[in-house]
């Protein structure tokens, strides 16, 4: 064989095994990438698997599950707002503590008001809870004082967002309502409240006062001595003023329990539109003599003011032991409405397991609030009157600053007037006395 041939025989045994190889090395470099792929993908699921054990859902350590939310909101819907509702009017009155159409009402105001209770779709296009689940859930809190997550099975919705729900609902009822169920007597309510009194016999009475306690079970550690009182642990005290058909005209919320009624009255704004002029006039007359304010009925606690009427502790006489019991008779509007507030709202009878004192005013608050609302819905019309006899509006005060001041300490020492409140209570013995005789 010549050098040429073999020099050319060679290059082409050598070409060949180049091929070879260089297919060899590209079949390992393709056989290599594709188990860094696989490895990419094992390491990733790995992550994932890791990622997933410690946090699901919006809140760390939460598992997600799938409520059902649509089902949920049908069942509700079926069972009391559908046109045949699975439970009649006597059902949803006891368990909602309202009759249909004001927890509507209700429902209406709070989602035109407060965005959050709008049903809206998430990421996915799902939709998330409708309106009624997310009042309906707050509203059972309010009326059976249960744990956040009592319902979850029925009406669908996580603990969390049931206390979001409970505070957010709150707030707008007071928002909403709190100006008309609030507010102080109108003239109107004044004619009415003095109609009622002069028919039991105590003409001027607008009202009865008292007080009520809550016990707070998660109150703060260091202040549980300043607000522990005679019931024992720590409570916050409401004081109240309710007329005969337990509307609830005046409500103080917030002084804690280590305090008593006359504290509490003392702090309250109770008088201060009267003290100040603002208050519409409440004409009344006994025996002949002219009075131009009302006046509540109280415990004996209470000071000796001339727009508070108390019984006689050891009555001497027929006279007096017959106006000792019908004081205390009518005196006990107030705690009849204390009982019907504990009773349409448990969450206030029992311990509140709250730790901030502004979502308790808020609870209580709103609570008050719809109580008044049922009330106003479920009273009987013949009771309301059409117009009041007297002005029709506030009484002027001077513009005055030395003057107005001026008037208000003379107002508010006629308030506090001894003599006055000792003679009216006369009057009113008399009065009652004579009542008597003419049955």
């Amino acid at each position: 064989m010549s050098f040429l041939n073999w020099s050319s025989s060679s290059s082409s045994s050598d070409g060949e095994t180049l091929d070879l190889c260089f297919q060899e090395w590209e079949q390992e470099l393709a056989d290599m990438e594709e188990e860094e792929e696989v490895l990419k993908q094992m390491y990733n699921h790995r992550l994932q698997e890791r990622r997933a054990a410690k946090r699901r859902g919006s809140i760390p350590g939460h598992m997600v599950i799938n409520r059902e939310r649509e089902e949920g909101n049908s069942r509700l819907w079926q069972d009391y707002f559908s046109e045949n509702p699975t439970y009649g009017e006597t059902f949803f009155r006891r368990r909602f503590r309202c009759r249909r159409n004001l927890f509507l009402r209700i429902v209406n105001g709070v989602k035109e008001h407060d965005n959050f209770f709008v049903q809206k779709k998430d990421g996915l296009g799902k939709l998330g809870l409708s309106t009624l689940q997310k009042v309906t859930a707050a509203h059972r809190m309010l009326a059976y004082g249960t744990a956040a997550d009592i319902s979850d099975e029925y009406i669908r919705i996580g603990e969390s967002t049931t206390i979001q729900c409970l505070k957010r609902f709150c707030r707008a009822i007071i928002e909403v309502f709190g100006e008309e169920y609030l507010r102080h007597p109108t003239p109107d309510d004044i004619a009415r409240l003095l109609r009622k009194g002069e028919e039991r016999g105590f003409p001027g009475m607008l009202g009865s006062l008292d007080c009520m306690h809550w016990a707070w079970k998660n109150c703060p550690t260091a202040w549980a001595g300043h607000y522990s009182g005679r019931h024992g642990g720590p409570t916050i005290i409401l004081e109240a003023v309710a007329s005969y058909d337990l509307w609830i005209w005046h409500a103080y919320f917030g002084l804690p329990g280590s305090n008593n009624d006359i504290n509490v009255l003392q702090s309250s704004n109770l008088f201060d539109e009267l003290a100040q002029g603002k208050a519409p006039p409440a004409n009344y007359t006994i025996l002949g003599k002219h009075y131009d304010i009302g006046y509540y009925l109280a415990d004996g606690i209470y000071p000796k003011w001339s727009t508070l009427v108390q019984t006689i502790s050891q009555p001497q006489g027929r006279k007096k032991q017959h106006f000792a019991t019908m004081q205390e008779r009518y005196r006990k509007d107030v705690e009849r409405a204390f009982g019907v507030l504990q009773a349409r709202f448990a969450i206030i009878k029992g311990p509140s397991r709250f730790w901030d004192k502004r979502v308790l005013h808020d609870i209580m608050t709103a609570c008050v609030i719809l109580h008044n609302m049922t009330v106003e819905d479920e009273r009987d019309e013949e009771a309301d009157i059409g117009t009041h006899d007297g002005p029709s509006g506030a009484e002027d005060i001077e513009t005055n600053v030395d003057d107005r001041f001026r008037s208000f300490l003379d107002q508010y020492k006629n308030i506090q007037d001894r003599e006055a409140h000792f003679e009216l209570r006369n009057r009113l013995i008399e009065h009652l006395w004579h009542m008597l005789g003419n049955e």
